[in-house]
């Protein structure tokens, strides 16, 4: 038999995730758990789906997820009794003091207290929460009582708190969480993999006896990996624009690029040939990135109008996280302005690049409407209220929008708090992560939608993508 790499090779795994505001790293937690070899099976408390939603879930562990105590599965089996007799190990990651409460008390209220209830597997569990609901005698007391269970508890950081607060109750790093379930099993025999026809509901059937090709192939249709966005070819605008006054002066705005760049950067680490049209800038673009140097939005016009040809768009995924100006000079100077007695400028709106690239990229689509996935990002003041509208207005599958006034939100931070608007979903706010997490984040949800928004035509659009050591021209209207 042919064994699956890692140190969870060949385990069943069951994830609990409650409904902590931590809960969005689970999304990770799930990955890691597969890159270690483990089959992941999802049971998630009613406020942990309010949080996370189910979607995304259950795309990357090719399971229902399990989250209503009354349901049952296809075959007629209960969900939560299933999953306490087909997994060697149950993780509840994030733990919230409600659910800790209810399981160190025997209150099965959820599929999650229910499975512990009836499972014999090691539990670990791993709590988060604010700093004083941790500390408080009656969560310390229901943590003692769940150690002398056996469950094997992983002990929260201290760190800054989604409250703003400063205490014990960050969940622990996932590296963590995975070493405690990796200790669980330390010695107990990994579970006999068996025919399709024998295995139970939810989970999928490894190959016996296969080759190194069909584990290979089995292990990608069973689980997702960091190469998700192998063969895709995904298009990024970052940074801003300058429109010259003179040839010395411009209009611009306060763009780093920064988000962009994280965006461009986690598309790499999943395997995409990536294209980054990169305005102004501070920070330096990834290595591997097709690097396409635009000024001017007319020039930024000019690359998009490239990559979205009358025959269809060259890319799977188009992203524009740049800050392009609204506005430019009607007339500019052929040289330096001087200071004279002031300036008067007369601006000029410029071109809705993210609504004239959808336009474009849904007209080469046709009549079956599926073309590849768009995002446009919004910098709002104040309220994110236009962003909804936005997203309608533009034609886009997803609005990223942000207040930049907020303090660690705004142009030139390492972090970012944003929701995503999205045509076939509620808005979902996250909390203030680095913009590298939300770019992990965002391109997890755009996985999601590549099975059924991208054109059969472009599947390959990766193999028209540029050779990022060939230059590009860009021949600009101004």
């Amino acid at each position: 038999m042919t064994e699956t790499r890692g140190r969870l090779a060949n385990r069943r795994i069951a994830l609990g995730i409650t409904g902590s505001i931590a809960a969005y790293k689970a999304i990770e937690l799930i990955r890691i758990l597969q890159t270690e070899g483990a089959d992941v099976r999802v049971l998630m408390t009613p406020s942990a789906v309010e949080f996370i939603g189910t979607l995304t879930v259950e795309t990357l562990s090719r399971h229902p997820v399990d989250s209503d105590l009354l349901s049952l599965q296809g075959d007629g089996r209960i969900g939560h009794i299933a999953a306490a007799h087909d997994v060697e190990a149950i993780v509840v990651a994030p733990a919230t003091a409600h659910w800790l409460g209810a399981m160190a008390n025997g209150l099965a209220s959820d599929t999650i207290t229910a499975a512990c209830l009836a499972t014999s597997v090691p539990v670990v569990v791993a709590p988060a929460m604010d700093g004083g609901m941790y500390s408080h005698p009656a969560t310390q007391a229901n943590v003692a009582r769940l150690r002398e269970f056996g469950y094997e508890i992983v002990d929260p950081e201290n760190g800054v708190l989604a409250s703003g607060m400063t205490g014990q109750g960050r969940l622990a790093a996932l590296t963590r969480i995975v070493d405690a379930v990796v200790e669980a099993l330390d010695g107990a025999p990994a579970a006999v993999t068996l025919p399709a026809a024998a295995m139970p509901a939810g989970f999928a059937a490894q190959p016996v006896d296969s080759t190194p090709a069909e584990s290979a192939a089995a292990s990608r249709m069973t689980a997702p990996s960091r190469n998700d966005l192998a063969g895709r070819h995904v298009v990024v605008t970052a940074g801003g624009t300058a429109e010259p006054i003179d040839p010395v002066r411009f209009v611009g705005n306060r763009s780093t690029g920064k988000m962009g760049i994280a965006v461009a950067e986690e598309a790499l680490d999943r395997g995409a040939a990536v294209t980054l049209l990169l305005g102004h800038h501070s920070v330096e673009p990834p290595d591997g990135a097709h690097l396409v140097h635009v000024e001017t939005v007319a020039e930024m016009q000019a690359a998009l109008r490239a990559f979205t040809p009358p025959e269809g768009p060259l890319f799977n995924i188009l992203i524009m996280a740049a800050a392009v100006s609204d506005f430019r000079p009607r007339h500019v100077a052929d040289r330096k302005l001087g200071r004279g007695h002031g300036l008067k400028l007369e601006l000029e709106p410029t071109p809705d690049l993210l609504a004239e690239t959808a336009e474009r990229v849904k007209a080469a689509a046709g009549a079956h409407g599926r073309h590849p996935v768009l995002v446009g990002f919004a910098a709002e003041v104040g309220d994110l209220d236009r962003a909804s509208e936005k997203l309608r207005a533009k034609g886009v599958d997803m609005i990223v929008a942000n207040d930049v006034t907020e303090e660690g939100s705004g142009f030139g931070t390492d972090t970012n708090r944003v929701t995503i608007y999205a045509t076939d979903a509620p808005p979902e706010q996250l909390p203030m992560l680095s913009k590298r997490e939300v770019a992990e984040l965002l391109l997890d949800r755009v996985v999601v939608r590549l099975g059924g928004t991208v054109r059969p035509d472009t599947a390959g659009a990766a193999d028209n993508a540029p050779n990022p050591e060939a230059p590009v021209s860009v021949e600009a209207g101004r």
